[in-house]
């Protein structure tokens, strides 16, 4: 272990073992020969003169130092007479040629703690962790990493590359395709003074644009921003001045607010336009060739923005461990995506649930995924499932109310999908029933994070129960605990504390949040959950959601699932404010369906009578507002802070 030396007796030989190379410690123990270690003392003998002319020939011999034998400790693993250097046995973490798959990366090593030896050197086999039990397996992954090369160009390798990798209304590319055209993003970035570790801001529509650029700067070694395209141009200026982004890549549909905050970029060096003449002319005359850099696991790939309902969105630091990490754990190991497979997304590719759903997971297995630039409506999907036939829609609570409560629902021909996943909000089980009932697909809800990437519970095909989130994803390990980090009993409520191998580094220019969340190997979230004794796993709401009302907590989702069950209810919302009395009280906000009412109609009414019939005194919302549709954040997410300052304001 780097920085550990460990050595008694001749302080001229007592070298550490933890800066042998591992095949030389091996074979000096005996474990380098075979199944079991020949440990004769003739081929321990060989072994020795090997290695002490090898460090001859580095300089590092010294003065062989005569003692009589009868005077030395007997260390070795059996008990063989051991050498000067060799009188205390070191600590070893793990075998170089060792077939676990569980043994805790190089990484991780210089977390442990002093008083975990004991137990390392007496044989545990686990992965210890930093709080001293066995952590998740995960997948093991090679130092040298980019996913540019895992995603993509591994595919043109292994014969796949004349396979369709991106469906567009208006043709379709293949592996081939998509990496000739990332290798022409990377070379333009790298004209453009891109060096690696740099920031790239990618602001694009969805299409092979976004994908090739997106690859193009990984391809680069240069770390890529993702952002929604459509921004004013102040918070296109705070983008650019948070991530001190070296480049910007933009549609020229977007480009106007875009220009107006580079004029007074600090950082950024060029703005690189899609669908005008100089970049496009760029392209074609970059080369179609290039080799991808030899990025390590753990360097940044991806920066996601984590944000909550107020003020600027947090990002979060990705690696390219986790991204492969995740693709292997979910999108193979729980969605099961095979190279058959036809993805599309609600979401758009700037989201890392769909950055992974719709390009990571499904090029990952040399599959395709459908990209269109047009804002999802039912009306939308419905038509791009009709043209390009998907398997497997990604999808998100709001977007499913929407599909299931549309007019021409019952004759949308979705018989193409296997399944479908919802995650970004809890999906109520009424609206999982209208699902089920209406399309008749399979539907996995689940839970992941900007922080751990992507899912890390979920549902799974043929394994589901409605209103749970379903199970850990293997490979993750979770627990629900109290405010003192306690485990609580399974059926209690406890924050959600997480941890695998695609744990975010930090959050950008944010220790004090970066601290707070990231804790050892474990991430907490804010996140509220119960899991029963069998493994499900049921969401119980935000930390900072939860209503204290009349001495109790409420969860806004229990009332909001409520809320849902009504026919004239499309979406809703809960939120807590204080009343004159400095008491929290619940006020519900709701959109009702196509013809069942808008703001100022009856329906307000209508609506606590129904709850009057179904929910404890306590748990019936003091009011219900009646809106045309709920304010989003840039996640698209309820933004609740909204609904509360309008909740706090005069009543309408």
């Amino acid at each position: 272990m780097g920085g550990l030396e460990v050595g008694v007796r001749d302080p001229e030989r007592a070298h550490a073992l933890a800066r042998e190379r591992p095949r030389d410690i091996d074979d000096e123990r005996g474990r380098g020969l075979g199944a079991h270690g020949d440990r004769s003392g003739k081929a321990r003998r060989e072994l020795g003169a090997r290695v002490e002319k090898r460090r001859e020939e580095e300089g590092r011999a010294r003065p062989a130092r005569q003692e009589p034998r009868r005077g030395r400790a007997r260390h070795g693993l059996r008990d063989h007479d051991v050498r000067p250097e060799r009188e205390v046995r070191p600590v070893r973490l793990d075998g170089a040629d060792r077939e676990q798959r569980d043994r805790l990366p190089e990484v991780e090593r210089a977390h442990l703690l002093p008083g975990l030896f004991k137990k390392v050197a007496h044989g545990h086999n686990d992965a210890v962790t930093s709080a001293g039990a066995p952590g998740p397996a995960g997948v093991e992954l090679p130092a040298a990493l980019n996913i540019a090369d895992r995603f993509l160009d591994a595919r043109v390798r292994e014969g796949r590359g004349d396979r369709v990798a991106l469906r567009l209304d208006d043709r379709a590319l293949t592996f081939r395709d998509v990496q000739a055209l990332a290798n022409r993003f990377a070379h333009v970035l790298a004209a453009a003074g891109v060096e690696e570790e740099q920031r790239v801001l990618v602001a694009l529509p969805d299409g092979a644009e976004f994908a090739g650029a997106l690859f193009g700067a990984l391809k680069l070694g240069a770390v890529a921003v993702m952002a929604n395209p459509e921004q004013r141009a102040e918070d296109a200026a705070w983008l650019l001045e948070y991530t001190r982004a070296r480049a910007a890549l933009v549609h020229r549909d977007q480009a106007a607010p875009w220009r107006e905050a580079a004029a007074r970029a600090r950082y950024l060096r060029r703005l690189l336009v899609v669908g005008e003449p100089e970049l496009e002319a760029a392209l074609a005359r970059a080369p179609a060739e290039r080799e991808t850099a030899p990025t390590h696991r753990d360097d940044p790939a991806i920066w996601l923005f984590s944000g909550g309902t107020t003020g600027r969105p947090k990002a979060v630091v990705q690696t390219h461990g986790s991204f492969a990490n995740t693709a292997e754990l979910y999108g193979k190991g729980v969605l099961g995506v095979r190279e058959d497979d036809i993805t599309i997304s609600v979401p758009k590719l700037y989201f890392g649930y769909a950055t992974g759903s719709n390009l990571f997971f499904p090029f990952a297995a040399g599959a395709s995924a459908v990209l269109f630039p047009e804002k999802p409506t039912p009306e939308v999907l419905f038509e791009k499932i009709r043209r390009h036939r998907p398997t497997i829609l990604v999808n998100v609570p709001t977007m499913i109310g929407r599909m299931v409560a549309h007019p021409e629902a019952a004759r949308a021909d979705l018989s193409s999908l296997r399944l479908a996943t919802s995650a970004g909000e809890a999906l109520p089980v009424e609206l999982y029933r209208r699902w089920r009932e209406t399309f008749g697909v399979e539907l996995l809800d689940g839970l992941g994070t900007a922080e751990m990437w992507h899912i890390f519970i979920s549902n799974r095909p043929g394994e589901v129960r409605p209103g749970t989130l379903g199970k850990v994803v293997a490979g993750f390990e979770v627990k629900a605990c109290d405010e003192a980090g306690r485990e609580v009993p399974p059926g209690e409520v406890g924050e959600l504390w997480v941890r695998g191998r695609s744990r975010a580094i930090c959050y950008w220019q944010d220790m004090e949040r970066t601290a707070a969340a990231f804790r050892g190997e474990w991430y907490v979230s804010g996140d509220l959950i119960a899991r029963d004794a069998e493994g499900w796993i049921t969401y119980c709401g935000r930390r900072d959601d939860m209503l204290k009302v009349a001495g109790k907590w409420l969860a806004p989702q229990e009332l909001e699932g409520r809320l849902l069950e009504h026919p004239a209810v499309k979406e809703c919302a809960v939120v807590g404010v204080p009343g004159k009395d400095g008491l929290t009280k619940p006020i519900a906000f709701v959109v009702a369906r196509e013809g069942a009412g808008g703001p100022g109609s009856p329906l307000a009414e209508a609506l606590r009578a129904f709850c009057a019939e179904r929910l404890d005194a306590w748990k019936r919302p003091r009011e219900i507002v009646v809106l045309d549709a709920l304010p989003r954040t840039h996640l698209g997410k309820v933004d609740r802070g909204a609904l509360k300052r309008r909740a706090a304001g005069p009543p309408e």
